[in-house]
């Protein structure tokens, strides 16, 4: 039997599922949120509803009242997280119902954040997705006076930024001292990167894999030279040659083959890429991924408004250190614990999970939640859990008849 997660001990209900090193729960996570101690959260990743003009499935909130609903949520995860801690909210703009003019409720809610909520703006990302659909069809299709809103908004936000660096030559990194990046341990290339600007060799990379897709038209699908620079197909084979058949394999599980890039292949690699910027470019465009692949196989609807893995991914090498966590004394349990509190398919869980953090998922909607446990299950797995379950309600029903 495997061993429950310590991460369960921080809170009081019963969790929808664990695994290795997290859990998922449902309900409404401005009451999940209560459960947990004080600074107890080391990262939180997530991206709500959109105030869109338009109800969706999984619901959101309107225009009007959406600030106000999600200042409730960001009281609480100021009280849990650690004085170290990010809070990183993935957040699209909108059109004003009826109007070719946007909607200024993000810029409205990120002033709240700040001056009522007590978050500073560590530093704003973008989003830039290049197969996004033209929308709202009437403004950008039919009427022609407005473009593809391509673009969304990524918040950093940290309890308590500060000053000081993060980690001073030959000297660990004062209690205080919480500001970008302040759990890393820096490898020798990077304090040359920061130093001097030129390429480190990624062994701890916050850097930036672009989608080979996002270059389609000028590139030919292919990414351009001065992204991948230092690094040779000798690099590679090298990397290769270090890593057992097995261990690739394991690397690679959960990931469509045919969307792989060379920039994810050396993500996976752990061979980094280029200097971070602030514009994420992501086409969000897979369709053969395990999560997906499971849902049609068995019959179920996916979540339909995932974001790319590559924004929790991202974050979570940026803001939490890599294992192993044998001097890890800044948080609340021996290793950081990332949490999505709109957790959908629980991408953000199943990345963690894979980086070796602790992490909790907060959903509301059961349905999926049932299906977010497939990033975790192989195939036969899901059919058998299944099959289980078929067979507990007959005998239920069996039950009911005597």
């Amino acid at each position: 039997m495997t061993e429950e997660p310590a991460v369960l001990d921080l809170m009081d209900s019963e969790s929808a599922y664990a695994e290795e090193l997290g859990a998922v729960y449902q309900g409404d996570s401005r009451e999940r949120l209560k459960e947990l101690p004080d600074d107890c959260i080391d990262l939180v990743v997530t991206s709500p509803p959109f105030a869109l003009q338009h109800k969706k499935e999984y619901g959101n909130e309107d225009q009007e009242g959406y600030n106000d609903w999600f200042m409730e949520f960001a009281e609480e995860v100021y009280r849990v997280l650690a004085p170290h801690g990010s809070f990183v909210i993935e957040i699209g703009g909108a059109f004003q119902k009826g109007w070719p003019k946007r909607s200024t409720y993000q810029f409205k809610l990120i002033t709240r954040l700040v001056e009522e909520g007590n978050f500073d703006l560590a530093q704003d990302f973008y989003w830039y997705n290049p197969a996004k659909l033209p929308n709202p069809i009437e403004w950008v299709n039919v009427r022609k006076i407005r473009v593809t809103d391509a673009v969304t908004h990524i918040w950093w936000l940290s309890k308590d930024a500060n000053k000081d660096s993060a980690v001073e030559e030959g000297e660990q990194p004062s209690p205080e001292a919480n500001n970008q990046r302040v759990l890393q341990e820096y490898s020798d290339s990077q304090k040359d990167l920061i130093e001097t600007g030129d390429y480190n060799d990624g062994k701890r990379s916050s850097g930036w894999d672009i989608d080979a897709e996002s270059f389609a038209n000028e590139n030919e699908g292919s990414i351009p030279d001065n992204l991948i620079e230092g690094f040779s197909a000798g690099n590679v084979l090298e990397k290769l040659d270090e890593i057992s058949a097995e261990e690739f394999i394991g690397m690679v599980a959960g990931e469509d083959p045919e969307d792989l890039s060379a920039g994810d292949l050396l993500r996976i690699l752990g061979m980094g890429g280029p200097t971070a910027d602030n514009l994420v470019e992501a086409s969000n465009t897979a369709s053969n991924t395990h999560y997906l692949k499971m849902c049609r196989e068995f019959g179920f609807d996916a979540h339909p408004a995932r974001f790319p893995r590559q924004i929790p991914e991202f974050f979570i090498d940026f803001l939490t250190p890599n294992p192993p966590y044998d001097d890890w004394d800044r948080g609340e349990l021996d290793r950081p614990v990332v949490l999505d509190i709109f957790a959908g398919s629980n991408l953000t869980g199943q990345i963690a999970q894979q980086k070796g953090r602790y992490w909790l998922g907060f959903e509301k909607e059961k349905k999926y939640i049932e299906t977010s446990r497939f990033r975790f299950m192989a195939e036969e797995e899901i059919r058998q859990s299944l099959d289980d379950e078929q067979s507990d309600i007959g005998e239920f029903a069996e039950i009911g008849d005597d």
